[in-house]
């Protein structure tokens, strides 16, 4: 007896020195912030190495950089794996564009090359960079008398056909901006038009009047083209819905064409001089204002013709291997929860802002935990590093170990943090799901302005905001996509810059090292605050003992989306009570258990210490899975892939952000046709929307009915 009552006297010595002496894990977080462990020239060291060559996915290069994304893991310490796919990827074979003109004028063969700048250091290797191209394009020709679009947005057509404009037959000029190239191709077919040709105008990327350009300034060059995917869906088309791993089941060319997510007629990106040739070409009606280019910019008319265009285009789909670079640093105390940290590595050139400052920053929060283990710190949930492939190409690699790992994700992943285009200039911008708002709000407090030092980045931010400081993840813009709009995870992007689309050279060959460090961030400083302000949130979703998620703010914020939605339907009858009623029942739910971690965090006493761990566990996982709720298993109308009934794309414009896609898409196809059934269905996305958000507040609650 003396021995037992002495063994367990040392057990409970031993237990109390370690509770005691153990370091906290807030002084872990706060070392992971410091100038100590933080370092931009490693960061530039890794974005140089990375954007040496174009790597675009499927090529030789791309596995490089995929190796170096590996080692880089591995030396820190983390146990890393590739998880390789075989999926169908498109290239270029032949291109031409031929524009006709009335005698006297001559013809113009299109030469649709971007031209490499006097002292480029990367001119030995511009000719790996594949030809200008759509991604998934339609092979074929097209041939018609031009006319101007604007942007080819659905309400562009509209204009157009009050014009007295007939598209049906012709090729149309669209420009890039607004809404997603694919979007553009599809607006164009609806409309009946033959063939799309989209070039980037001056004003919107080359500083417009008299701006100098790249390598000067930071402005797209007349010569430069944004090359891109037309591809409306996510992952790779012949395997919707599973994963492209091994033999697998696959779907014909016609099969993928008969789901509607690729182009039924072919297109062509063409650069800003090419854009103003063709628009020289056109005459008709003279465009609006608002479709006029920059001041030295000639009159914009919208046509047909009398120039005509012929575009021919033929491409080749092939199954390549993509690599995704997983690394996995396992929890100490609850192993099977995620974390999980996203950016891909692909890129259509050399891909410095698009998505390589998101890889540098990456590896920057890799050496930083890495840093951190060696002084003592483990997680308490797991945290996983992924570095995703063919992201370019409707975020393939993303979503095909989303699919394939479907299951295991939607019961154990707590968040999905995802950086793409991690820097392209000054300004923090953050989009998420409102449960991590307060969470992203407190890191961005903890953190610098890397452009003036006496302020931190929240302070910065909310002084150049006059709207609301969060964006929402509704648009397929990035690998967040399938985490959040097809699984449920609760989902953060965040970018200095604007994000996607946002700067200048965007997907063209001057994305390249020099451009980020003359324009994009010559200190490298924005660099290190995106990292710390990704590896922050992380460790406070991977650390806190209650995940640390505000479901009030999501009340709060699905209340101003609905009042919104009241506005704009308030001459129909449209009964919008349903989801008033479910929101109040999810903001009580969320106050309860708000109220619950409270009590849980003031009982601290030894003899419950079994069963606190248990209430607390049981807590977070109504936390967890709340978001899984928002999914219905039938998805939105014609876009059944996307499950989240609160957010996703609008079906006019994959990048768009759309509170309540399937009632936004359901009111605009009403204001269209006018009858009764359609409005029916409005009632019946309504009462949808109203039956996820109950669901969620009683997953939140935690008690049957």
């Amino acid at each position: 007896m003396i021995k037992t009552g002495t063994t367990l006297l040392a057990i409970a010595t031993s237990y109390l020195l370690l509770l005691f002496t153990q370091t906290p894990k807030s002084t872990y977080h706060s070392l992971f912030i410091s100038n100590s462990l933080s370092d931009n020239a490693s960061i530039a060291h890794h974005l140089q190495t990375l954007t040496r060559r174009p790597h675009i996915a499927g090529s030789e290069a791309n596995a490089e950089a995929a190796a170096y994304v590996h080692s880089v893991l591995t030396s820190c310490n983390i146990p890393t794996h590739f998880a390789s796919y075989q999926v169908s990827l498109s290239y270029p074979l032949s291109r031409s564009l031929v524009l006709t003109n009335p005698p006297p004028e001559p013809t113009t063969n299109f030469l649709l090359r971007q031209e490499i700048y006097k002292g480029d250091p990367y001119a030995d290797v511009a000719d790996e960079v594949v030809p200008t191209f759509h991604a998934y394009a339609k092979s074929g020709t097209a041939t018609g008398p031009v006319v101007y679009v604007n942007y080819g947005r659905v309400e562009d057509y509209l204009t157009l056909g009050k014009m007295g404009v007939n598209v049906s037959g012709t090729v149309v000029l669209a420009k890039y901006g607004k809404i997603y190239r694919g979007d553009i191709v599809r607006n164009a077919y609806d409309a009946g038009a033959a063939g799309v040709v989209i070039y980037s105008d001056r004003k919107d990327y080359g500083g417009a009047g008299k701006a100098r350009c790249f390598p000067d300034e930071k402005w797209l060059p007349p010569s430069g083209v944004q090359t891109g995917s037309v591809y409306l869906g996510a992952g790779d088309p012949t395997t919707p819905g599973w994963a492209s791993s091994g033999e697998c089941e696959r779907l014909s060319k016609d099969e993928v064409e008969k789901e509607g997510d690729v182009p039924l007629i072919p297109s062509l990106p063409v650069s800003a001089a090419d854009g103003e040739k063709i628009l020289k070409s056109i005459g008709g009606p003279v465009a609006q204002d608002d479709w006029q280019g920059s001041k030295d910019a000639p009159i914009y008319r919208v046509g047909p013709g009398p120039g005509i265009l012929n575009l021919s285009y033929a491409g080749e789909e092939v199954i390549s291997t993509i690599q995704n670079v997983i690394g996995v640093i396992e929890g100490e105390e609850e192993p099977d929860r995620y974390v999980i940290l996203g950016n891909h590595r692909d890129a259509w050139t050399f891909g410095a802002v698009d998505p390589n400052s998101g890889t540098a920053a990456l590896l920057e929060v890799a050496q930083r935990l890495g840093k951190l283990q060696k002084r003592g710190w483990k997680p308490r949930r797991t945290i996983i590093l992924c570095n995703w492939d063919a992201e370019e190409y409707g975020l393939v690699g993303s979503t095909e170990w989303a699919e394939e790992n479907r299951e295991i994700l939607a019961s154990r992943a707590v968040a999905y943090l995802n950086v793409d285009c991690g820097v392209g200039g000054p300004g923090f911008q953050a989009s998420a799901t409102p449960q991590l708002d307060e969470l992203i709000k407190r890191a961005t407090q903890q953190v610098k302005d890397p452009d003036n030092s006496s302020q931190s980045i929240y302070e910065s931010w909310t002084g150049s905001s006059s709207s609301s400081l969060f964006g929402r993840l509704g648009g397929g813009g990035s690998d967040y996509a399938p985490f959040l709009q097809h699984v449920g995870i609760p989902a953060a992007d965040m970018a200095f810059g604007g994000g996607i689309a946002s700067y200048p050279v965007y997907h063209s060959l001057y994305d390249d090292f020099i451009w980020m460090k003359k324009f994009g961030d010559p200190m490298f400083q924005r660099h290190v605050a995106a990292a710390s302000v990704w590896g922050l949130v992380a460790l406070w979703l991977a650390d806190e003992k209650f995940i640390p998620f505000d479901y009030v703010s999501y009340a709060k914020e699905l209340q101003l989306s609905v009042e919104e939605l009241q506005n704009e339907i308030s001459n129909k009858e449209i009964n919008l009570i349903p989801i008033f009623t479910s929101i109040k029942e999810l903001e009580k739910a969320a106050t309860v258990i708000n109220n619950q971690r409270k009590e849980l965090e003031a009982s601290k006493g030894w003899t419950t210490r079994n069963e606190d761990h248990l209430k607390v566990r049981e807590l977070n996982d109504r936390l967890m899975m709340a978001e899984r709720a928002f999914t219905d298993r039938d998805g939105l109308f014609g876009m059944s892939w996307y499950k989240h009934l609160i957010y996703g794309p609008s079906k006019h414009n994959d990048y768009g952000s759309q509170s309540f896609p399937g009632i936004d898409d359901a009111v605009k196809m009403a204001k269209n046709v006018h009858s009764a059934e359609s409005w029916h269905r409005v009632s019946h996305e309504v009462w949808r929307v109203s039956r996820v958000i109950r669901q969620a507040s009683l997953v939140l609650s935690g008690q049957l009915t």
